[in-house]
């Protein structure tokens, strides 16, 4: 098992940053690649950005390229999304994720995800 705990989320007005972080406990962090996701209302759960097991690469949606950035720190357990230049459409739950599948930072389907955070709300503000 592998307990996700995020922290960081709150209210923000466009063009703000915030950063997400996500506190792993339980099994061994490094053998997991680990993702951070979004769900707004009425929308699905979707991958924003990805790191790989040992944080040599990173994947990150279209949307958010140039804005977010993705990183981890085995030694300490932890994943942060530093977000920037923060828009309204960026207003979501966000989920931390753990996943296996994969060693590599890609796209994660939300059914290849083995472990998830409680989530921690994003609201911007025009």
């Amino acid at each position: 098992q592998v307990q996700l705990v995020e922290s960081g989320g709150g209210l923000a007005q466009a063009g703000d940053s915030l950063k997400l972080s996500c506190a792993a406990s339980g099994r061994t962090f490094s053998n997991y690649a680990m993702g951070w996701f979004r769900q707004a209302p009425g929308k699905e759960r979707d991958c924003v950005a990805a790191i790989s097991w040992g944080g040599g690469t990173t994947y990150y949606r279209d949307s958010v390229k140039g804005r977010f950035t993705i990183s981890r720190d085995n030694a300490k357990n932890t994943v942060v999304l530093q977000m920037n230049s923060l828009k309204p459409e960026d207003t979501a739950v966000y989920y931390c994720a753990a996943t296996q599948i994969y060693s590599s930072a890609r796209y994660y389907y939300t059914r290849e995800v083995d472990y998830w955070g409680q989530g921690t709300q994003v609201t911007v503000s025009s």
